[in-house]
Parts: C-alpha cells; sequence; structure tokens
C-alpha cells in the first residue's frame, strides 16, 4: 500500500450500534469508497446492541475495503462460541451479547455469517508508516522482534504497558484502541483512539475515527451510553 494512501481507523465499538452507524454514516458521505476502514478490534459487549453493531459492519464491508481486527472480546466470544469457555466472557460483558443474540450460556445462537465475520479477524495489519493492533505492543521490544515472540504476539489483544512508556523501539507509528481515554492518544510512535463510546462517563462516551496520514479525528457522541 502506498505511503499516501488514505486510512480511516475506527475505534472500539463495544455493541454501540446507533453511534456507529451514524458515524459509518457521515464518514461514508465524506470519504466513500476511498479509503481502507481499519476497525480496531470489541465490536460486542456492554453496548444496548451487539448483533445489529456487527451485522451493520458485515454491510459495510460489502460496499467498502475494510480490514477487522481482533480485540480481547472478540477473542472471549470465539473462545465461548468454540470451546465452551465461558466465565472470562461472561464477566466482561459476554451477557449483554447472549442477550442480543436470544441466546445463553452453552447455546450461543450465532448466524455463520457473524462467526465468519468473527472468525477472520486480524491481529495485526500494516502498512509502510502504521501498524494496527487493538491493544497494543511491548515498548521495549522491536515491532519486528513483537511479531517473532508469541508470547508477545498473544498480548496483542491485551497489552496496556506502552501507555505511560517515555519512549518505544517501534520502527513505526502503531494505531490502537482497547484503552479508554478522554482524547486521544497522540505521540510520535503511537496513535490511541478508544474514546469509551460504551461508557457513560464524563469525558468518555465517543467513538473516534482517525483519517491517516491527515491524522484528522472524527467523533460521534454516543447514542447508545
Amino acid at each position: 500500500m502506498s505511503s499516501s494512501q488514505q486510512i480511516i481507523a475506527i475505534g472500539d465499538i463495544h455493541g454501540c450500534y446507533k453511534t456507529s452507524q451514524v458515524l459509518l454514516k457521515n464518514l461514508d458521505e465524506k470519504f466513500g469508497t476511498v479509503p481502507t476502514y481499519v476497525f480496531l478490534g470489541d465490536y460486542t459487549d456492554r453496548g444496548s446492541d451487539s448483533k445489529q453493531a456487527v451485522e451493520d459492519l458485515i454491510h459495510f464491508d460489502e460496499a467498502h475495503e475494510c480490514v477487522f481486527i481482533r480485540g480481547n472480546h472478540d477473542q472471549m466470544l470465539l473462545d465461548a462460541y468454540e470451546n465452551n469457555d465461558w466465565d472470562l466472557w461472561l464477566a466482561n460483558g459476554g451477557n449483554t451479547t447472549l442477550n442480543d443474540y436470544n441466546s445463553n450460556p452453552g447455546s450461543f445462537h450465532l448466524p455463520d455469517p457473524h462467526y465468519h465475520f468473527f472468525s477472520n479477524t486480524k491481529y495485526y495489519w500494516e502498512t509502510e508508516n502504521y501498524f494496527f493492533v487493538h491493544a497494543g505492543l511491548n515498548p521495549n521490544l522491536t515491532i519486528k522482534e513483537n511479531l517473532e515472540r508469541e508470547e508477545e504476539r498473544e498480548e496483542f489483544i491485551w497489552q496496556r504497558g506502552h501507555i505511560h512508556a517515555h519512549k518505544t523501539k517501534w520502527e513505526k507509528r502503531v494505531v490502537f484502541g482497547h484503552t479508554p481515554v478522554k482524547e486521544p492518544i497522540v505521540r510520535e510512535s503511537m496513535i490511541g483512539i478508544d474514546t469509551g463510546c460504551v461508557y457513560n462517563r464524563s469525558g468518555l462516551a465517543k467513538l473516534t475515527a482517525v483519517v491517516l496520514p491527515e491524522l484528522k479525528f472524527i467523533q460521534q457522541p454516543s447514542l447508545d451510553a
């Protein structure tokens, strides 16, 4: 991909269907099918309509070039559905998603297109200038070293150690979600855009997109929180 290719990254949706629907409509009207849209994971749980949020993303993907990154909540959903590993997911908001799918632990009615959506998410995606991941990377290792070590790759969906790092060894800018912040994190080596769409708290409750390489932020106040 050319370094001048436009990319729009979108933060954690967490079942906030109304909010994501409005943001995606606005992005589509403004940018159309020109950019690559990179979604940074955590599509379900805690929000008001996870099933419809996923359905909307599947439809959006049909008309746009999209990359869907896997988040920790997406992995927990898959662990529950595929391996009957329910406890961690239910402790982290999975019950709201089960309700949306008219399901319960042990009887998860996940439609095939939705299972295909989750199972095809990526742990990371990179271009010449950016590395997109759900949570982050070990800041004390290069991106290459993070990718080479299995124990570090497993942390791509959980990592928070970079948030307060004064410097990193990364070869390119890392774009991530996962950690809710009142305003996007913008540093030389990183961009963080989880602004807590699902949380009804002061300073949060926004869904954020960042347009690259322009570094333009577009936010939609939550209509779900």
